[in-house]
């Protein structure tokens, strides 16, 4: 697949921070007008000494969620741990991942945050500029915002918010089961992003191309 080059990743940590304001406004949030028939999932893993980084992106059909393609990259780490610029350490090996695609998946799901963000740029937004593609951030946890739990039913949902704005839903997607905090990567809106998910949630808590994604990457952890 075509993939766009905002910018370089030889960035000092204020950079970094700056680019990330910049690139937020370039985030869009559109309905996604034509029923997906493919949906990505990617994820990440790294080495035990954190010197090297692996990502999977498995694809799959949108109706059937059976895999379709699976590629993967490993690279080294160019980027130290900071809160709130972990895409600056992801985002390089996921892209070299989404060279080797040879399907263009219409909607990548991403297991991190979208703009549910402190500068409204988490690694499912900052994807969806290289990708060009609607992206969804699928998170475990909350990196940041307000919430009242949700109901106990799989598909409720209630608002995440932060300084009065929206920034995503903290969703249910199985009943009694600890929610998934979804927002908008990029080129999608907050309720496609709701409805995409518990598409990709027949059985489990995790969407199938994530889950999957996760499983993959686990495996290939001693290889990286």
């Amino acid at each position: 697949m075509d993939i766009k080059q905002p910018h370089n990743w030889n960035l000092s940590c204020a950079q970094a921070r700056d680019l990330q304001n910049a690139l937020a406004r370039k985030v869009r949030s559109s309905a996604i007008k034509r029923p997906p028939k493919t949906v990505a999932g990617i994820d990440c893993a790294f080495s035990k000494d954190k010197t090297r980084i692996g990502a999977i992106i498995v694809v799959l059909e949108y109706q059937t969620l059976k895999i379709i393609e699976t590629v993967r990259a490993v690279a080294e780490v160019g980027f130290p741990y900071i809160s709130g610029l972990l895409s600056f350490r992801e985002a390089p090996v996921c892209v070299q991942a989404a060279k080797r695609l040879k399907i263009t998946p219409d909607i990548f799901l991403i297991d991190g945050q979208g703009i549910a963000h402190p500068r409204r740029l988490g690694l499912a937004s900052h994807l969806g500029l290289f990708l060009d593609k609607p992206t969804v951030g699928c998170a475990k946890s909350r990196l940041i915002g307000k919430f009242q739990p949700p109901p106990t039913e799989k598909g409720s949902y209630s608002p995440l918010t932060d300084k009065n704005e929206i920034i995503g839903a903290v969703l249910r997607t199985r009943t009694n089961v600890k929610p998934l905090f979804v927002s908008t990567g990029h080129k999608c809106t907050l309720d496609d992003a709701i409805k995409i998910t518990l598409a990709c949630t027949p059985k489990y808590r995790l969407p199938e191309p994530t889950r999957l994604a996760h499983q993959m990457i686990t495996r290939l952890k001693p290889e990286i």
